[in-house]
């Protein structure tokens, strides 16, 4: 009896061990690999101020949207930093190679530098495997004598993974950085801007 005992309690523990194992976190990012710079280097930096994203996926799990109005939050799928510092990350890097400059948010500066402020407002980020990943977003350049306001909405394939859906968002930030980057040429030469949709 008492052995009978102590198998069913080892047994016991061996399985509460094994529900404790969980399957492994996997981490994602939306700052794309290093691309060379642009061939010409812009005589301004760029500024890039911190992303607002909808609370609905603004935390640390990827979130799927599942049919008209269900979501699906995956801890084991994660994103490497906050979305929105993903985001501006992101747009940073993918300005800094467009335009041939830096990214000097946070950082001193002198005082007749040419500077231009990008902020990106995030109004949708959505996520479907197999589906579209899909990002709508308000936008503004300024520089010293002009600004432009915009607005984007890319859709691209998403794939039937989380990688793909990722790299999937990747591409949609990069057609907007294109028309941010295009904007801010413009601004800072001191000529309008338009919103150019998405290549």
């Amino acid at each position: 009896m008492i052995q009978t005992l102590r198998l069913a309690g080892v047994s016991l523990l061996l399985a509460g061990l094994a529900a404790c194992a969980s399957a492994p976190t996997h981490f994602h990012t939306l700052i794309p690999p290093s691309a060379p710079l642009a061939g010409a280097t812009a005589p301004f930096v760029i500024d890039v101020l911190p992303v607002n994203v909808p609370p609905q996926v603004d935390q640390p799990s990827l979130v799927l949207r599942q049919g008209a109005s269900g979501i699906a939050v995956l801890d084991g799928e994660r994103w490497a930093s906050p979305l929105g510092d993903e985001i501006r990350g992101a747009l940073s890097a993918d300005l800094s190679a467009r335009l041939g400059t830096h990214d000097v948010h946070g950082l001193p500066r002198a005082k007749d530098a040419r500077v231009v402020r990008v902020q990106l407002d995030v109004r949708r980020f959505d996520s479907e495997v197999g589906g579209e990943a899909t990002l709508e977003a308000s936008w503004a350049v300024r520089g010293a004598d002009q600004a432009a306001t915009c607005a984007s909405r890319v859709a691209e394939p998403a794939g039937g993974s989380y990688q793909s859906l990722v790299d999937a968002h990747q591409r949609a930030l990069g057609k907007v950085a294109d028309q941010v980057a295009a904007a801010a040429q413009a601004v800072a030469a001191g000529q309008p801007a338009t919103c150019g949709a998405p290549r």
